[in-house]
Formats: C-alpha cells, structure tokens, sequence
C-alpha cells in the first residue's frame, strides 16, 4: 500500500460529505466567473451610451445577490471540506494509537516515544493540512483556471495563449523544488523527534538529572539540539519561500503581457474595452490558481512525507500474533512445560536462554540466580511478551503458539520489574486492569500488597491522585500498589518479577505471609534476590547463564552446596556486617 492508501479508506468513508464541499466550491468558483460578465456589459454600455440608471443598478444587485450566494457557498465548503480534514486528523490518530497497542515490546524497544509523539503531532498536522487547505487550493486552482482559460478563449484565444506561456516554466521550477521540499521536510520531522525524546528522557529522568547535578549540560544538548532543528528548518523555509514569490513573478509575466498586448488589440477595436476589462478580471482570477501552485505542491509534499513515516508505524506487525486456527483455551490447572527452550533477543547475540527444559505447576516456584541468568527473560517469556519457538513453551500440554495470546495473558497476573504508576487516583491505578472492582474488592488486594494503612494516611485515602509515574510515592510504596493491582486480577497464574526490591525485609516477610491464602491452588512464580524470601517456595531453581544450573528445596540446595548456597553464606555475610 501506498502512503497515500493510508488516508483513502477515509476518503471512502466521508465521499458525500466531501462530494458536497466540492459542489460547493464548484458553485463558488462558477458564481465568481459572472461578475466579470456582467462587468463587460456595463462598461460596454457606458461605452455605446445605452447604459440606463436602472439597467447599471441591476447589474449592481446582481453582483451583489451573486456575493451572497459566494459567501453561502464559501461557508458550506469550509465548514465541509476542512471539517472533514479535522475528522480525518482524529480518525488517522485514533487509528494509529490503536495499532500502536497491537505492537510488542519489541517494537517499542527501537522506536522511541519522543518519534511515536512527533508521529501524533506535527506528522498529523501536515496530513491534516494536505487533506484540508491543499485539497480545497488544489481542486480551487484546478477549476477555477480551466474555467477562467475558457471565458478568456471565449474572448480572445490568441491574448488567453499568450497569458499560459510562462506556465512551463513555473511547472518545471515547482518539479524540481517539491524533490527538495520532501528530502529537508523529512529531516525536519527527524530531527523534531530527536528533540521531543531527548526532551522526554530529561523530564522522566529529572531527579537523576539533579542529583549529578547535569542541569547545564542537559541544557547545553537541548539548545544544540534546538539550532539544529532551526537550522533544519531555515533550510527548508529558503526552498519553501522560493516558491511563492517565483509563482507571482509568473502572474506579473502574465499580467505584463495581457496589458501590453491587450491593450492594442482594444486601441485597434479587435476586442471592446468591455472584453478587455472582462479578460483583466479573469486574469486577475487566475493569479490565485498560478500562486496556489506552489503552495499547494509545498502542502502536498508536506503531507506525503508524513504518511510515509506514520506508515512506517502502521505497517509494522507485531511479532507475536494470533494463530491461524487456535485451540481451545484450557482450563488452568498443571501449568506450564519449558522444553528445551532457547530464546535470544536478537540474532547474533548471546542467547537469554539456552535448553530450558522446566515444569512449573501448581505452588510456589521460586527463580534464583545471578544478575543476567535470565530470570527476567523466563518471567517476560511465561507472560507471553515475546515470541518463543514453536513447541518450546507448552500450557497445559498445549503449545502457547497455538492458543489465542489474548486467551493465555488474561490467565496471568505478571508484576514486571518496572513498576508504572499512572497520574490518577490510588484507587483508579489499583483497579487498572479490573475497572469495575469494588472498593471492598480494591482494599482486600492493598491489605494482602501491606499498602492498605499507608493509603488510608494519605490526604484523600484512595481518592488520593497521584502524581506523573507516582513521584509522590516511595519505591517501596509504588512496588506494593503494582503488586496491590495484581493481585487484584485473582487469575490462576502469578508471575512477581523481582516485584518487592525496594521494599524492607520485615514488609517483604508480611507480604509473603499475606500471600499465603491467596496462592493456594495457584500457579505462581517469584523471582527475587533475597534468597530468605522464598525459603518456604515449593521449590526453587537456579538460573546461571540462562540454564537450569540446580533445583530442589531450599533445605536440599543449602546441603548440595552448589551455587545456590555460594550466594545464599554471601548474602548472609552482608546481612552481618549490616
């Protein structure tokens, strides 16, 4: 598809309203193309002497009545056509966010939030005004010089060729312009997205930014990174500005020619002054189409150039998709199968996993193990996040691959390593993946998460908003209102990556003790780096460079004296000296 299929489909949908905006700019044009008739018969007739006091004020009313009906017409077009290019904006917007929501992380991963904004704003903008003032000057210019060209030929076809013949010229010049108006426009909108991310990673990274103390460099990038964007944009105002003078200069050429020749055709009586005052008028009418014509190719390239990149976004396809023909969702209850499961984030690179052969069912499984063994990756692959190989990762004796993806995640409540907290109420952010839960319902999960006092201390309780990513709250506290929001889900497998890190170990004790009723008959796996956490786990495995190095109980890995116990007497050595 085209960049320019991105925007039909709109076009389809809207026809009539559109059909009738151009009726009524094709009802303004034609009502403008009279005045000058009517023009050519009054001076005509002051001319010859057979003007009357009644026919000039009838000529007067008519152009008048004639004004009112452009003016009716003029409302209608705007009102349709830009209404119109204000729907589509929207709709475009609302269809981008959503695919924008079909996509992985792998996708988000190479594509930074400050572009996908860019994409949201100022791309929009340009399709917007493309779809809107471009296809109204464009469709204006478009009609109202093939019917100007033909009142003048009705004049004088001779004095009508002369006046096209700069045209060429300018068509060659707004050719070879609009190629340069693409490539520095483009590179305008890339360098607005560097400048909007670098400006979003200061903002989410403020207080790291205080405490280096880095205000004036991050100032210094941001001022360099806004001359580029000014230069960038010089350079493109210099090709943009070059086109609307050149396309008057080809108007005066014309206007130049019409008087001089114009002018001898009246003095030898080959036209009357009433044709040559007519021919002025509709020359005058055509300076606009001649003028818009740079213009227009300028909004036009404007806006290509901004579908090719948001259709970039939406021809990216997720990589985990739905399968052909799914299976039955089963009913949860043995759990997950890992066989010989290998899995790397990119090709080339050393892989996360390797051989992963693992059952995981009913009960606590406890993950252990290095930093970069691979934990967070088993954790993100259970969740159904990224795509694992075909027969690798079974459910209930099911390959994932072949059961509905929105099936699978709704079966599992995952707490990631990277808490979000939204700008809203503590209770709104609690119950976000359960809209409609209770306020018994939403206190019950911030009891078991042991946030439940600490909300009731805050100023409104858990009408309490937020504010941006919870810089309100403590680690620990954000820690245990995610944790609160997934318990809340109650599905039959939990996932907690490393979810309580920030939280004190007498509160992480509490919270597992709390936990205790709500995971039974539950599938769950805890990843954690206190070893002391997940002593009573039904069973713990360790992970070391992506492969099961041990497994067992935690009395039975402290007596094999593997790498288990190695980090377990080191952890207690800090705990001492602590």
């Amino acid at each position: 598809m085209s960049a320019v299929g991105v925007v039909r489909p709109f076009f389809r949908q809207h026809r009539w309203r559109l059909l009738a905006g151009f009726l009524a700019l094709a009802g303004v044009n034609g009502l403008q193309l009279t005045i000058p008739r009517i023009i050519r018969r009054a001076v005509d007739g002051l001319q010859q002497g057979t003007a009357t006091q009644t026919g000039l004020l009838h000529y007067g009313l008519s152009i008048l009545v004639i004004s009112l009906g452009i003016g009716a017409c003029r409302f209608s077009w705007r009102y349709l056509i830009l209404g119109f290019s204000r729907i589509l904006e929207v709709d475009l917007r609302n269809a981008l966010f959503a695919h924008l929501l079909t996509l992985d992380r792998p996708f988000f991963q190479k594509k930074p939030p400050g572009e996908i904004m860019a994409l949201a704003s100022n791309d929009l903008s340009a399709v917007q005004m493309a779809c809107g003032m471009g296809l109204i000057a464009f469709s204006d210019a478009l009609f109202m010089s093939m019917a100007t060209l033909g009142f003048m030929a009705y004049i004088h076809p001779g004095l009508t060729l002369l006046t096209v013949l700069p045209m060429p010229l300018l068509a060659g010049l707004t050719s070879y312009l609009s190629a340069r108006i693409h490539r520095r426009f483009k590179k305008v909108q890339e360098q607005f997205s560097r400048l909007t991310e670098f400006c979003r990673d200061t903002l989410a990274a403020i207080r790291l930014v205080k405490v280096y103390t880095q205000e004036k460099d991050r100032i210094e990038r941001f001022n360099g990174l806004g001359r580029s964007y000014v230069r960038d944009n010089l350079r493109l105002a210099l090709v943009q500005g070059t086109l609307f003078p050149v396309s008057g200069m080809v108007a005066n050429v014309s206007m130049l020619l019409v008087l001089f020749f114009g002018g001898r055709l009246t003095i030898r009586g080959a036209i009357t002054i009433g044709d040559f005052a007519a021919f002025i008028s509709y020359l005058f009418m055509l300076t606009w189409p001649i003028m818009a014509l740079g213009w227009v190719a300028n909004l036009f390239q404007l806006g290509v150039t901004s579908l090719h990149r948001i259709k970039t976004v939406l021809d990216a396809v997720p990589k985990l998709t739905e399968p052909a023909e799914p299976l039955p969702l089963p009913v949860v209850q043995r759990g997950f199968a890992l066989r010989h499961l290998t899995f790397g984030y990119a090709p080339g690179l050393q892989p996360a996993l390797q051989d992963l052969s693992l059952t995981i069912g009913p009960g606590v499984l406890g993950v252990v193990g290095r930093t970069g063994s691979g934990k967070s990756t088993l954790c993100q692959l259970l969740a159904r996040l990224y795509p694992v190989p075909e027969a690798s990762l079974w459910l209930e004796d099911r390959d994932v691959n072949r059961l509905p993806l929105a099936g699978v995640r709704s079966q599992i409540a995952y707490l990631p390593q990277e808490v979000l907290v939204f700008s809203d109420t503590v209770a709104a952010n609690i119950a976000m993946g359960k809209p409609g839960a209770s306020q018994t319902e939403i206190e019950t999960a911030a009891r078991a998460a042991a946030i439940h006092d600490e909300i009731l201390a805050m100023p409104k309780g858990y009408q309490t908003r937020l504010g941006e990513k919870g810089v309100t709250l403590s680690g620990g506290q954000r820690q245990r209102l995610a944790l609160a929001r997934t318990l809340l889900l109650n599905r039959p497998i939990l996932i907690l990556d490393d979810g309580l890190s920030a939280v004190d170990t007498q509160t992480e004790h509490e919270i597992i003790a709390n936990l205790r009723p709500y995971l039974a008959e539950k599938i769950c796996v805890i990843v954690s780096h206190r070893l002391a956490a997940l002593a009573d786990a039904d069973r713990l495995v360790v992970l070391a460079e992506g492969r099961v190095a041990e497994a067992g109980t935690h009395a039975e890995l402290l007596a094999h004296g593997g790498l288990y116990a190695a980090i377990h007497e080191h952890q207690g050595l800090r705990e001492e000296c602590q």
